[in-house]
């Protein structure tokens, strides 16, 4: 399979888990049969690989998310990164294009679209498989997978078929309605619109030429503020007149709020939590070195990090994205390619950071204008390199650096040190990056 994962969104609704660099489908909360945990995109990553070895897998993402993707993921797998955040349409372009221009996918070649983030069983690739195969012999222009509906969603979209056979004709889409419409869709076969989408390449790379005059993908890059900031949906599918739905009646969960994605997980807490016998239908998910205890509560979930922590009620949990707008936050934890970075404390005129740096990997060589620093060595062995100068650095050692100063360092081992920024200016932008030679 040719496929392209859509992963975008910073997945607020699943506050404080998530943030601008690491959205929803980056949380490690599904424990895997060795007792590890894996996130959403690993979990569908390890399907598609288990349904097609050869599967050539893109995804399609901001830059913001391109190092936890290959932390999670690893080197192989190919991204697609856009520019800029627009919609659905744009980024499946692009990725086609992508395809195209630098992992040499033929023209006629099938190609499926999906979200990076669905909760669902091995029969559900099994069926974008078998999307493929219909997209490959044509038939259609275009093919959609609709969703067997379990209740009126006011949460979905709606595709109402022509016929009830397995693959249908489209008649019509419907937006996202209020639950008694949505019963009515119900009623008239209406299938969820999973956001799945199966077509020739040549199909999608000849929309977007029909918006932009390009000539392959880094012309498209450079041009693609100019590609219309509109959903897939709505630039293709609703208008297009030659299409098919498949319908799939397997398991198939949208993990976007609170509520949703505890249902998924397989047990009531992850982390360090402790919930007494009167406790039901409780999840803690704790990511910070203290302890979360509860007691006596119902149809609660729990989530802390560094980001904040928030109690709710499940079903009121799905309510959190305008109150989380309305937070005035810096990114408290991030996980990277080279590691990873955990904000301790912030006051007036310092901000103290704890990094970990993997063996064989570096910070930028780099200054600042209007802070110093101070790197407190905790773990691991590595090299420091300051305004030119090496020297090799312990789990102890200490390096200060005045405002001005050109430095880095270099982990040996994975290296895990303290970073104490002093300053009455202290911002993310205030970085000078220099060429190192070493």
């Amino acid at each position: 399979m040719n496929i392209i994962l859509l992963s975008g969104g910073s997945g607020k609704r699943l506050w404080p888990l998530s943030n601008d660099v690491r959205s929803k489908q980056f949380i490690q909360i599904f424990r895997t049969k060795d007792g590890s945990y894996e996130s959403m995109v690993q979990r569908v990553y390890r399907q598609i690989k288990k349904t097609d070895a050869d599967a050539k897998v893109t995804i399609a993402t901001s830059k913001t998310q391109v190092s936890e993707i290959h932390n999670q993921l690893g080197e192989d797998v190919g991204i697609s990164v856009e520019p800029s955040r627009r919609d659905t349409f744009p980024a499946i372009a692009l990725a086609a294009s992508y395809l195209a221009d630098v992992q040499g996918v033929e023209p006629e070649e099938p190609v499926i679209v999906c979200p990076v983030d669905p909760y669902v069983e091995d029969d559900y690739f099994e069926a974008l498989k078998e999307m493929e195969k219909f997209a490959a012999k044509g038939g259609a222009d275009l093919f959609l997978l609709g969703i067997e509906p379990t209740y009126p969603s006011e949460k979905y979209g709606y595709i109402i078929p022509e016929s009830a056979d397995r693959v249908s004709a489209v008649s019509t889409f419907k937006e996202k309605p209020n639950a008694d419409m949505a019963a009515e869709y119900i009623r008239r076969g209406a299938l969820w619109n999973g956001g799945v989408f199966a077509f020739r390449l040549k199909y999608v790379l000849d929309k977007a030429h029909e918006q932009v005059d390009f000539t392959d993908y880094h012309d498209l890059f450079a041009k693609y503020d100019l590609l219309s900031c509109i959903s897939f949906d709505y630039a293709v599918a609703e208008k297009e007149k030659n299409i098919r739905v498949m319908r799939f009646a397997g398991q198939w969960k949208d993990l976007g709020t609170w509520n949703t994605l505890t249902e998924a997980m397989e047990e009531n807490s992850v982390g360090d939590a402790t919930m007494n016998e009167t406790c039901k239908n409780v999840h803690i998910i704790n990511e910070l070195n203290v302890p979360v205890l509860a007691m006596g509560l119902h149809d609660v979930v729990i989530s802390a990090s560094p980001e904040g922590i928030l109690v709710s009620d499940k079903e009121q949990s799905s309510y959190i994205k305008p109150f989380v707008d309305k937070l005035d936050q810096q990114v408290m934890f991030a996980q990277k390619s080279w590691g990873s970075f955990r904000v301790m404390d912030v006051e007036e005129e310092s901000l103290t950071i704890k990094v970990t740096l993997k063996a064989g990997h570096n910070m930028n060589y780099h200054s600042h204008k209007n802070r110093d620093e101070v790197w407190v060595v905790t773990a691991g062995t590595g090299r420091t390199i300051v305004d030119g100068m090496e020297q090799e650095v312990k789990a102890g050692d200490v390096i200060t650096m005045q405002a001005g100063c050109r430095h880095t360092i270099i982990a040996e081992s994975e290296l895990k040190l303290v970073e104490v920024q002093l300053g009455r200016e202290i911002s993310v932008h205030d970085k000078q990056k220099y060429a190192l030679e070493y």
